[in-house]
């Protein structure tokens, strides 16, 4: 099985995962995320996320300068975004319940 094809389905929920604790720009939610050991998820795909969930209107964003290039696009949960997180994280946590049931069982 082919970790990019899982990482599609919860791409939405780690980001967001991320995003709960601190507010992150593209490339910071990037590390984020390889660090937590997701080291396949593409650049391409966080920022589409990023913008995806911007525009579902579950992140809201502000942009900070920077002395070291362009200015930086941070990105933040906010309540709408919460309340996915929660739910989404309902749904993951009884799916991988019956996917260990499942596995256990083989």
């Amino acid at each position: 099985m082919e970790i990019s094809q899982l990482l599609k389905g919860v791409l939405d929920l780690a980001v967001l995962a991320v995003l709960r604790e601190d507010d992150g720009y593209g490339y910071d939610v990037l590390r984020r995320l390889r660090v937590a050991g997701l080291e396949e998820v593409g650049d391409a795909s966080v920022y589409g996320t990023l913008r995806r969930l911007y525009k579902a209107g579950l992140l809201t964003s502000y942009v900070v300068p920077s002395e070291e290039g362009p200015h930086r696009k941070y990105y933040s949960l906010n309540e709408p975004g919460r309340a996915r997180l929660a739910e989404s994280m309902k749904v993951w946590r009884g799916f991988a319940s019956t996917m260990d049931t499942l596995l256990e069982a083989s």
